[in-house]
Protein backbone atom coordinates (compact mmCIF):
# COMPACT_ATOMS: atom_id res chain seq x y z
CA UNK A 1 0.00 0.00 0.00
CA UNK A 2 0.89 3.34 -0.48
CA UNK A 3 0.27 5.31 2.64
CA UNK A 4 1.33 8.41 1.18
CA UNK A 5 -1.16 8.48 -1.17
CA UNK A 6 -3.95 6.90 0.99
CA UNK A 7 -3.22 10.04 3.79
CA UNK A 8 -3.84 12.59 0.31
CA UNK A 9 -7.23 10.56 -0.16
CA UNK A 10 -8.62 11.68 3.48
CA UNK A 11 -9.85 15.10 4.39
CA UNK A 12 -10.89 15.77 7.91
CA UNK A 13 -11.27 19.11 7.02
CA UNK A 14 -9.34 21.14 9.06
CA UNK A 15 -5.40 20.84 10.17
CA UNK A 16 -3.95 17.94 11.90
CA UNK A 17 -1.41 18.24 13.84
CA UNK A 18 0.57 15.02 15.15
CA UNK A 19 3.67 14.88 17.72
CA UNK A 20 6.57 12.62 17.56
CA UNK A 21 8.09 12.17 20.84
CA UNK A 22 11.16 9.93 19.99
CA UNK A 23 14.35 11.45 18.99
CA UNK A 24 15.02 8.40 15.95
CA UNK A 25 11.43 9.47 15.02
CA UNK A 26 12.88 13.12 14.46
CA UNK A 27 15.77 12.22 12.80
CA UNK A 28 13.98 9.56 11.01
CA UNK A 29 11.11 11.63 9.31
CA UNK A 30 14.15 14.07 8.91
CA UNK A 31 16.45 11.48 6.57
CA UNK A 32 13.49 10.46 4.67
CA UNK A 33 12.31 13.73 3.94
CA UNK A 34 8.73 12.57 5.38
CA UNK A 35 7.32 16.10 5.39
CA UNK A 36 7.11 16.72 1.92
CA UNK A 37 4.99 13.38 1.37
CA UNK A 38 2.11 14.73 3.27
CA UNK A 39 -0.94 16.40 2.65
CA UNK A 40 -1.09 20.17 3.73
CA UNK A 41 -3.36 19.35 6.73
CA UNK A 42 -1.13 17.13 8.20
CA UNK A 43 1.57 19.13 10.44
CA UNK A 44 4.38 17.14 12.01
CA UNK A 45 5.89 19.30 15.22
CA UNK A 46 8.76 17.33 17.55
CA UNK A 47 8.51 16.71 21.34
CA UNK A 48 10.29 15.77 24.22
CA UNK A 49 11.48 12.97 23.19
CA UNK A 50 15.19 13.35 23.10
CA UNK A 51 16.72 12.16 26.31
CA UNK A 52 20.23 14.83 26.25
CA UNK A 53 17.96 17.38 25.05
CA UNK A 54 15.56 17.72 28.48
CA UNK A 55 18.64 17.43 30.35
CA UNK A 56 18.20 20.54 32.45
CA UNK A 57 20.69 22.65 32.44
CA UNK A 58 20.66 22.65 36.02
CA UNK A 59 21.71 18.95 35.79
CA UNK A 60 24.47 19.50 33.95
CA UNK A 61 25.95 22.21 35.97
CA UNK A 62 25.79 19.31 38.77
CA UNK A 63 27.86 17.37 36.13
CA UNK A 64 30.37 20.02 35.75
CA UNK A 65 30.75 20.30 40.16
CA UNK A 66 31.69 16.68 40.02
CA UNK A 67 33.49 16.76 37.12
CA UNK A 68 36.03 19.64 39.14
CA UNK A 69 36.63 17.45 42.51
CA UNK A 70 40.18 15.90 42.78
CA UNK A 71 40.06 11.99 42.16
CA UNK A 72 36.85 12.26 39.84
CA UNK A 73 36.13 10.56 36.59
CA UNK A 74 32.83 11.30 35.28
CA UNK A 75 32.08 8.79 33.12
CA UNK A 76 29.71 9.52 30.28
CA UNK A 77 27.64 8.82 26.68
CA UNK A 78 28.83 11.04 24.22
CA UNK A 79 25.93 13.50 23.27
CA UNK A 80 26.65 15.13 27.05
CA UNK A 81 29.54 16.41 26.31
CA UNK A 82 28.98 19.62 24.85
CA UNK A 83 25.03 20.13 26.14
CA UNK A 84 25.90 23.47 27.98
CA UNK A 85 25.07 25.35 30.80
CA UNK A 86 26.06 28.69 31.74
CA UNK A 87 28.62 28.29 28.92
CA UNK A 88 30.19 25.70 30.46
CA UNK A 89 30.11 22.04 28.71
CA UNK A 90 31.82 18.68 29.73
CA UNK A 91 33.83 18.64 26.75
CA UNK A 92 35.84 21.67 28.67
CA UNK A 93 36.67 19.40 31.38
CA UNK A 94 40.04 16.74 31.64
CA UNK A 95 38.17 14.65 34.36
CA UNK A 96 36.09 13.36 31.64
CA UNK A 97 35.80 9.95 29.93
CA UNK A 98 33.05 8.93 26.75
CA UNK A 99 31.60 5.11 27.17
CA UNK A 100 29.71 3.03 25.67
CA UNK A 101 28.12 1.04 28.12
CA UNK A 102 27.48 1.58 31.88
CA UNK A 103 29.41 -1.74 32.52
CA UNK A 104 32.70 0.19 31.50
CA UNK A 105 32.08 2.20 34.20
CA UNK A 106 32.57 -0.57 36.78
CA UNK A 107 35.86 -1.94 35.16
CA UNK A 108 37.19 1.91 35.16
CA UNK A 109 35.73 1.32 39.09
CA UNK A 110 37.64 -1.62 39.13
CA UNK A 111 41.00 -1.04 37.88
CA UNK A 112 41.05 2.57 39.13
CA UNK A 113 40.42 1.98 42.93
CA UNK A 114 41.74 5.22 43.85
CA UNK A 115 39.10 7.44 41.81
CA UNK A 116 35.28 8.27 42.10
CA UNK A 117 33.95 6.92 38.78
CA UNK A 118 30.48 8.85 38.34
CA UNK A 119 28.30 7.70 35.88
CA UNK A 120 25.70 9.93 34.06
CA UNK A 121 22.31 8.25 33.95
CA UNK A 122 20.24 9.42 30.87
CA UNK A 123 17.58 8.38 28.97
CA UNK A 124 13.93 7.18 29.40
CA UNK A 125 13.00 4.14 29.95
CA UNK A 126 14.62 2.31 27.49
CA UNK A 127 17.72 2.82 29.02
CA UNK A 128 17.10 2.88 32.34
CA UNK A 129 17.06 -0.82 32.75
CA UNK A 130 20.40 -1.02 31.83
CA UNK A 131 21.84 1.26 34.27
CA UNK A 132 19.32 0.09 36.99
CA UNK A 133 21.45 -3.34 36.15
CA UNK A 134 24.48 -1.63 36.49
CA UNK A 135 23.74 -0.15 39.63
CA UNK A 136 22.50 -3.67 41.36
CA UNK A 137 26.33 -5.37 40.07
CA UNK A 138 27.68 -2.52 41.68
CA UNK A 139 26.06 -3.60 45.23
CA UNK A 140 26.81 -6.97 44.64
CA UNK A 141 30.39 -6.38 43.99
CA UNK A 142 30.78 -4.11 47.00
CA UNK A 143 32.01 -1.43 44.78
CA UNK A 144 32.91 2.26 46.95
CA UNK A 145 33.99 4.33 44.01
CA UNK A 146 31.18 3.83 42.11
CA UNK A 147 27.88 6.10 41.66
CA UNK A 148 25.06 7.03 39.37
CA UNK A 149 24.22 11.10 38.75
CA UNK A 150 20.42 9.67 37.77
CA UNK A 151 18.96 11.93 35.55
CA UNK A 152 16.90 9.66 34.14
CA UNK A 153 13.01 10.37 33.13
CA UNK A 154 9.84 8.65 31.59
CA UNK A 155 7.14 9.25 29.24
CA UNK A 156 3.74 9.21 30.77
CA UNK A 157 3.78 12.33 32.82
CA UNK A 158 5.47 14.30 30.31
CA UNK A 159 3.15 13.30 27.51
CA UNK A 160 0.50 14.26 29.95
CA UNK A 161 1.35 17.63 30.81
CA UNK A 162 1.57 17.88 26.70
CA UNK A 163 -1.60 16.51 25.54
CA UNK A 164 -3.43 18.76 29.12
CA UNK A 165 -1.65 22.19 27.37
CA UNK A 166 -4.11 23.67 25.35
CA UNK A 167 -1.44 26.07 23.91
CA UNK A 168 0.21 22.73 22.71
CA UNK A 169 -2.79 22.01 19.98
CA UNK A 170 -1.96 18.45 19.68
CA UNK A 171 -4.12 16.08 18.49
CA UNK A 172 -2.15 12.77 18.31
CA UNK A 173 1.09 11.73 18.89
CA UNK A 174 3.39 9.07 17.37
CA UNK A 175 5.08 6.83 20.13
CA UNK A 176 8.50 6.16 20.55
CA UNK A 177 9.08 1.87 19.58
CA UNK A 178 12.49 2.13 21.71
CA UNK A 179 10.40 2.90 24.72
CA UNK A 180 7.44 1.07 23.96
CA UNK A 181 9.59 -2.43 23.32
CA UNK A 182 10.27 -2.02 27.40
CA UNK A 183 7.11 -0.71 28.32
CA UNK A 184 4.67 -2.58 26.45
CA UNK A 185 1.49 -0.74 24.72
CA UNK A 186 -0.31 -1.34 28.14
CA UNK A 187 1.94 1.00 29.73
CA UNK A 188 0.13 3.46 27.58
CA UNK A 189 -3.11 2.94 29.36
CA UNK A 190 -3.43 6.32 30.93
CA UNK A 191 -4.23 8.29 27.62
CA UNK A 192 -7.57 6.89 27.34
CA UNK A 193 -8.27 8.19 30.96
CA UNK A 194 -7.01 11.82 29.55
CA UNK A 195 -8.95 11.41 26.04
CA UNK A 196 -5.71 11.36 23.65
CA UNK A 197 -5.05 9.45 21.06
CA UNK A 198 -1.57 7.57 19.76
CA UNK A 199 -0.15 4.77 17.88
CA UNK A 200 3.33 2.84 18.54
CA UNK A 201 5.18 3.16 15.55
CA UNK A 202 8.77 1.74 13.89
CA UNK A 203 11.51 3.93 12.41
CA UNK A 204 10.79 3.06 8.66
CA UNK A 205 9.29 5.28 6.60
CA UNK A 206 6.41 2.95 5.78
CA UNK A 207 6.51 2.08 9.44
CA UNK A 208 5.84 5.91 10.05
CA UNK A 209 3.78 6.94 6.74
CA UNK A 210 1.56 4.00 8.21
CA UNK A 211 1.10 5.10 11.75
CA UNK A 212 -0.06 8.35 10.34
CA UNK A 213 -2.68 6.86 8.60
CA UNK A 214 -3.71 4.95 11.66
CA UNK A 215 -3.63 8.23 13.68
CA UNK A 216 -5.46 10.39 10.94
CA UNK A 217 -8.45 7.63 10.76
CA UNK A 218 -8.76 7.35 14.92
CA UNK A 219 -8.99 11.30 15.04
CA UNK A 220 -11.57 11.39 12.26
CA UNK A 221 -13.27 8.75 13.71
CA UNK A 222 -13.05 10.71 17.24
CA UNK A 223 -11.23 7.32 18.75
CA UNK A 224 -8.92 7.83 21.57
CA UNK A 225 -6.64 5.17 23.24
CA UNK A 226 -3.20 3.88 21.62
CA UNK A 227 -2.86 1.60 18.61
CA UNK A 228 0.37 -1.10 18.43
CA UNK A 229 1.78 -0.23 14.98
CA UNK A 230 5.24 -1.92 15.73
CA UNK A 231 4.22 -5.71 16.95
CA UNK A 232 7.39 -6.81 15.32
CA UNK A 233 9.24 -5.37 18.54
CA UNK A 234 6.05 -4.08 21.02
CA UNK A 235 3.75 -6.57 22.85
CA UNK A 236 0.90 -5.66 25.67
CA UNK A 237 3.40 -6.15 28.38
CA UNK A 238 6.85 -5.06 27.77
CA UNK A 239 9.89 -6.49 28.78
CA UNK A 240 8.90 -8.15 32.31
CA UNK A 241 12.54 -8.28 33.40
CA UNK A 242 13.67 -4.64 32.43
CA UNK A 243 10.36 -3.22 34.23
CA UNK A 244 11.17 -5.81 37.11
CA UNK A 245 15.02 -3.51 37.50
CA UNK A 246 13.10 -0.55 37.10
CA UNK A 247 10.52 -1.06 39.65
CA UNK A 248 13.46 -2.93 42.38
CA UNK A 249 16.03 0.07 41.48
CA UNK A 250 14.38 3.29 41.54
CA UNK A 251 11.03 5.07 42.20
CA UNK A 252 9.26 8.08 40.45
CA UNK A 253 10.76 11.62 41.61
CA UNK A 254 9.34 15.30 40.98
CA UNK A 255 12.28 16.37 37.97
CA UNK A 256 12.87 19.14 35.58
CA UNK A 257 12.55 18.97 32.20
CA UNK A 258 15.31 21.09 30.18
CA UNK A 259 12.94 24.49 29.06
CA UNK A 260 9.51 22.93 30.25
CA UNK A 261 10.15 23.15 33.93
CA UNK A 262 9.45 20.41 36.66
CA UNK A 263 7.03 17.57 35.78
CA UNK A 264 5.80 16.17 39.03
CA UNK A 265 6.39 12.41 39.21
CA UNK A 266 8.18 12.22 35.58
CA UNK A 267 11.84 11.64 36.78
CA UNK A 268 13.51 8.55 38.52
CA UNK A 269 15.21 8.29 41.74
CA UNK A 270 17.72 5.53 43.04
CA UNK A 271 15.64 3.90 45.91
CA UNK A 272 17.11 3.99 49.54
CA UNK A 273 18.52 0.51 49.06
CA UNK A 274 20.93 1.75 46.61
CA UNK A 275 21.34 5.37 48.19
CA UNK A 276 25.71 4.27 48.00
CA UNK A 277 25.60 4.47 44.65
CA UNK A 278 23.46 7.89 44.02
CA UNK A 279 26.01 10.48 43.45
CA UNK A 280 23.47 13.24 44.59
CA UNK A 281 23.10 11.48 47.57
CA UNK A 282 26.96 10.36 48.05
CA UNK A 283 28.28 14.24 46.99
CA UNK A 284 25.73 16.33 48.81
CA UNK A 285 24.53 17.58 45.36
CA UNK A 286 22.16 20.45 45.80
CA UNK A 287 20.81 21.74 41.96
CA UNK A 288 19.71 24.54 40.46
CA UNK A 289 17.06 25.81 37.88
CA UNK A 290 19.09 27.98 35.56
CA UNK A 291 17.90 29.22 32.23
CA UNK A 292 18.97 28.55 28.82
CA UNK A 293 20.45 31.29 27.04
CA UNK A 294 18.87 34.09 25.44
CA UNK A 295 16.69 33.88 22.13
CA UNK A 296 17.43 29.76 22.58
CA UNK A 297 14.34 28.50 21.65
CA UNK A 298 14.75 25.06 22.47
CA UNK A 299 12.35 24.92 25.37
CA UNK A 300 9.42 25.64 22.96
CA UNK A 301 10.56 23.18 20.52
CA UNK A 302 10.51 20.45 22.73
CA UNK A 303 6.90 21.55 23.32
CA UNK A 304 6.21 21.56 19.52
CA UNK A 305 5.39 25.34 20.39
CA UNK A 306 8.10 26.67 18.09
CA UNK A 307 10.24 24.70 14.95
CA UNK A 308 13.71 24.86 14.84
CA UNK A 309 13.16 27.79 11.88
CA UNK A 310 11.60 30.17 14.22
CA UNK A 311 15.01 30.69 16.62
CA UNK A 312 17.20 33.24 15.38
CA UNK A 313 20.11 31.13 16.37
CA UNK A 314 19.38 27.96 14.24
CA UNK A 315 21.82 27.52 11.28
CA UNK A 316 23.89 31.19 12.08
CA UNK A 317 25.52 31.33 15.98
CA UNK A 318 23.97 27.87 16.14
CA UNK A 319 25.18 25.01 14.39
CA UNK A 320 26.51 21.26 15.28
CA UNK A 321 29.83 22.42 15.86
CA UNK A 322 28.90 25.53 18.06
CA UNK A 323 25.84 24.53 19.65
CA UNK A 324 23.89 27.47 21.62
CA UNK A 325 21.55 24.83 22.91
CA UNK A 326 20.58 21.07 22.95
CA UNK A 327 18.18 20.38 20.31
CA UNK A 328 21.34 21.46 18.57
CA UNK A 329 23.90 19.44 20.60
CA UNK A 330 22.14 15.84 19.97
CA UNK A 331 22.33 13.59 17.30
CA UNK A 332 18.43 13.28 18.06
CA UNK A 333 17.82 16.64 18.78
CA UNK A 334 15.57 18.25 16.61
CA UNK A 335 17.78 21.24 15.25
CA UNK A 336 20.13 18.83 14.59
CA UNK A 337 18.29 16.87 12.23
CA UNK A 338 16.79 20.04 10.72
CA UNK A 339 20.54 21.11 10.04
CA UNK A 340 21.67 18.21 8.93
CA UNK A 341 18.74 17.35 5.93
CA UNK A 342 17.69 20.61 5.44
CA UNK A 343 14.15 19.91 6.36
CA UNK A 344 11.83 23.36 5.43
CA UNK A 345 8.50 24.07 7.01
Amino acid sequence: MNFASELKKRNPGRTLTVMEVCGTHTMSIARHGIRSLLPSWLKLISGPGCPVCVTSAGDIAAALELAKKENTLIVTFGDMLKVPARGRTLSEEKNVKIIYSPLEALTLAKNHPDKEIIFLGIGFETTAPLIGATIKKAKEEKLKNFSVLCLHKTVPAALTAIMSDKTCAVDALLLPGHVSAITGRRYYQFMEKIGATGVIAGFEADEILSSLLIITDLVMDKKSGVVNNYPRAVNEEGNKMALAILSEVFEPCDVEWRGIGVIPGSGLAIRKEFSAFDASKKFSLKKEIINDGPGCLCGNILMGKSSPKDCPHFGKSCTPTNAIGPCMVSSEGTCAAWYKYGVKE
